[in-house]
């Protein structure tokens, strides 16, 4: 298929459903993941001000992540009972609360933690932006739409890219209060763009945590929520925490260690899609197959931290190939649970979050303890080969309406 086909394609499968409620989820999502990452953005800068240790500025930037995808199953499960349009309006909410009392306040190490864990409702997002843009386009685009929708994590590269320039000029704390604009700016369009729609079930009698524990319980889900732990986990936790990396490794500049983080971080939220793309047509299991093996490669080859402009190289692949998987797996996600695709999402988006959160908190605890960033490299490497060994298994885990169903080349999705 030529580019002008190929164009026309996706403009038939963007007006197959409501385009402005795309819209309106990748804003959420983009900015969202801003506000998420902001203090692995501004890390440098709070250790200086609060003198903190590795371990302890390793925390302050984990622990967003961390409460993100804890927070992920609660909103999934909302936008399932209550709608995806009211919660993700919640959740807003809760962002901007973060945001300006960071601004405000913050000066002590507690504090600044109690903050982190509030900025995880950023994380969220993730869990809200997927269903409502999934339940207004058809069976035959998700992949594609959802891959859209969910590179929104770009917002990581722009505020990676723009925080620290902020700090420069108006010290850390300005930084967060200048977070407030795009936040109100956000909220105010996402309530007038997107389609309200009814929940899916009665709220009446519905225990969210009895719903995921039985989802918990499906090997599928599971599996899903260890491979996505890898793939979204390795690109928030490695991208929110490399320019702490960065700079202790190689005494890089914040502005430019931020620099390089959101080269990494654009390249594995524009290939998302592309991810999603591929997986519509080949289907999900044997691309993640070689993408894990491409991976450990990849993360054995950084850990032998060569000079910074080959690190930064091989990171950008790394980085990239974490992006392309993610999308792989959400357009398995979807294929695989339709009906339930809030919650499926809040459950596997929250394992990615956790992932997110041993990364840094795994690369700062063995840089302490061993003086090198290369155990933590190792680490990675070693999952990721995990990962690729554990797909064959996946086979026979799928649900078994999919199971029956192959796609047009072939190949068992």
């Amino acid at each position: 298929m030529n580019s002008w086909g190929s164009l026309r394609t996706l403009e038939s499968a963007l007006r197959s459903g409501h385009w402005p409620t795309l819209a309106g989820a990748w804003l959420h999502l983009t900015v969202s993941f801003m506000v998420w990452v902001l203090f692995g953005a501004l890390a440098v800068a709070i250790g200086d001000d609060l003198h903190l240790t590795a371990t302890q500025l390793s925390l302050v930037v984990a622990l967003p992540l961390l409460s993100g995808a804890l927070s992920r199953v609660v909103a999934g499960w909302a936008c399932d009972w209550y709608g995806s349009r009211r919660t993700g309006l919640v959740v807003l909410g809760l962002q901007l609360i973060a945001i300006v009392w960071a601004a405000l306040s913050g000066t002590e190490y507690v504090e600044l933690l109690a903050i982190a864990l509030l900025l995880g409702a950023g994380g969220a997002s993730f869990a809200v932006a997927m269903p409502v843009a999934s339940r207004v386009y058809p069976p035959a685009h998700q992949g594609l739409v959802l891959g859209l929708v969910a590179s929104g994590n770009i917002g990581t590269v722009l505020v990676l890219l723009l925080a620290p320039r902020w700090e420069a000029q108006l010290g850390w704390h300005g930084a967060c209060g200048i977070m407030a604009g795009p936040v109100l700016v956000t909220l105010g369009l996402f309530a007038l763009v997107v389609r309200k729609e009814s929940p899916t079930r009665s709220a009446i009698g519905g225990a969210w945590w009895r719903q995921a524990w039985g989802m918990v319980h499906v090997p599928p889900v599971y599996w899903l929520c260890l491979v996505y732990g890898i793939t979204f986990g390795g690109f928030v936790g490695l991208t929110s925490f490399l320019p702490v990396l960065l700079h202790d490794q190689y005494g890089s500049d914040p502005i430019i260690g931020g620099a390089i983080a959101a080269l990494c971080g654009l390249i594995g939220s524009l290939i998302r899609p592309v991810g999603g793309y591929v997986a519509d047509r080949w289907g999900g299991l044997p691309v993640l197959a070689g993408l894990f093996v491409v991976l450990a490669l990849a993360t054995a080859l950084a850990a032998s931290l060569p000079a910074l402009p080959w690190l930064a190289g091989l990171l950008t692949v790394t980085i990239a190939v974490m992006g392309f998987g993610n999308g792989v797996i959400f357009q398995i996600v979807s294929e695989w649970f339709p009906k339930d695709i809030g919650l499926a999402s809040g459950l596997v988006g929250a394992a990615g979050g956790i992932g997110g959160f041993f990364v840094p908190i795994g690369f700062g605890l063995l840089r302490e303890g061993t003086g090198t960033f290369v155990p933590g490299f190792l680490g990675l490497a070693l999952a990721s080969m995990a990962a690729a060994l554990t797909v064959s298994s996946a086979l026979r885990w799928r649900p078994r309406s999919v199971a029956q169903t192959s796609n047009a080349q072939g190949f068992s999705r």
